[in-house]
């Protein structure tokens, strides 16, 4: 690499937080990397926090599936929370790391660069949960508005071949371009950032935007909207026909699904829009603050949607709430009321 641009994606830098401001000159040019030490470490520590949280609950979402003997019905579904599980884990792991202001040399220093710290696992789990839930939402729509062809088509090796492919796109996306923009400089990490060329880095953060926001949105709103419209229909045919109570329940639990997965697709674009602004600002403006108080805010949002999933799923799916209430129950059992410990 002869000439290197140093720019800005949709991961953070790995900095020491002592230093408040940077400059990085590449090629004549310099860009300023600004922030405040105090907002840099409490973010750190609140994504730590945040992490911790998401690797309990959607331990416990996991749980709940296995215990109510849903994982085998939702297996997509096992598998988002799977995915959530993943990143949250990394994402606490990669945050406590920088909290410790590592100093990284060599060679080793290198991969635990592009590997660990420039948060390449996190990425992977956020990037394949993306591409579950649009795979989640193709599935209910092809269910909903084409069943024939669904149950014709859709057999079990599909719906495993599609949650294998969410993991290993994710993942080949993430190495070729962490390996590619990521750099380890004067024992400092500069992750998704070193492009060697400014319209590598242009071309890059639109395609990120249009694939992993855009086109996902795309598939959200065309979906939903035909599963509801559909959905709408049959309720009346059977309300003007009369229906088995069997079929009525059967259609209240399929409703029920759609509808949780309607409220986790629209927290999804709503907790990724300002970041994903805040990357197009960036993109097209080389010359703004890389790092500042608006991509805190931005990336913290963000990095929200995977903790707190499973309280939707908690509080709005059926079969994992009664799992989680009896344990609740069960461990306030579990207290005799004079004070000593018996067995539920």
């Amino acid at each position: 690499m002869t000439e290197e641009d140093l720019t800005t994606s949709h991961l953070s830098v790995a900095m020491t937080p002592t230093e408040v401001q940077k400059t990085l000159t590449a090629d004549g040019k310099s860009m300023k990397l600004s922030y405040s030490f105090d907002a840099e470490f409490y973010f750190e520590l609140a994504v730590v926090f945040m992490g911790i949280v998401g690797v309990a609950g959607n331990a416990l979402i996991l749980y709940a599936l296995v215990a109510s003997k849903q994982h085998k019905k939702h297996v997509l579904i096992v598998n988002q929370n799977a995915l959530d599980l993943f990143s949250s884990f990394f994402l606490a792991l990669v945050y406590a790391l920088r909290l410790c202001n590592l100093r990284l040399h060599g060679v080793l220093g290198s991969w635990l660069c592009r590997i660990v710290l420039s948060e390449y696992l996190v990425w992977c789990g956020t990037n394949g949960s993306v591409i579950n839930l649009a795979i989640i939402t193709v599935d209910r729509y092809l269910k909903v508005v084409h069943p024939i062809w669904s149950r014709k088509y859709l057999r079990p090796w599909v719906i495993y071949w599609a949650m294998s492919f969410a993991w290993v796109s994710s993942s080949v996306y993430n190495l070729i371009t962490v390996v590619l923009s990521s750099e380890l400089r004067g024992g400092e990490c500069y992750s998704y950032m070193v492009f060697e060329e400014e319209w590598h880095m242009i071309i890059y953060g639109v395609w990120y935007i249009s694939s992993f926001y855009l086109v996902i949105l795309a598939i959200f709103i065309v979906c939903y909207w035909r599963i509801l419209v559909n959905v709408r229909r049959q309720a009346s045919v059977m309300a003007a026909h009369g229906s088995s109570t069997a079929q009525t329940q059967s259609n209240q639990i399929q409703s029920n699904v759609i509808k949780n997965m309607i409220l986790v697709s629209a927290f999804y674009a709503l907790a990724w829009l300002p970041s994903s602004v805040y990357f197009v600002m960036t993109t097209l403006n080389p010359s703004l603050t890389l790092v500042d108080a608006r991509y805190y805010v931005c990336m913290f949002i963000a990095f929200s949607y995977t903790s707190t999933n499973p309280f939707i799923y908690a509080t709005k799916f059926d079969a994992v709430r009664k799992v989680l209430i009896a344990l609740i129950q069960c461990k306030k059992n579990s207290v005799q009321p004079g004070g000593g410990s018996g067995t539920a």
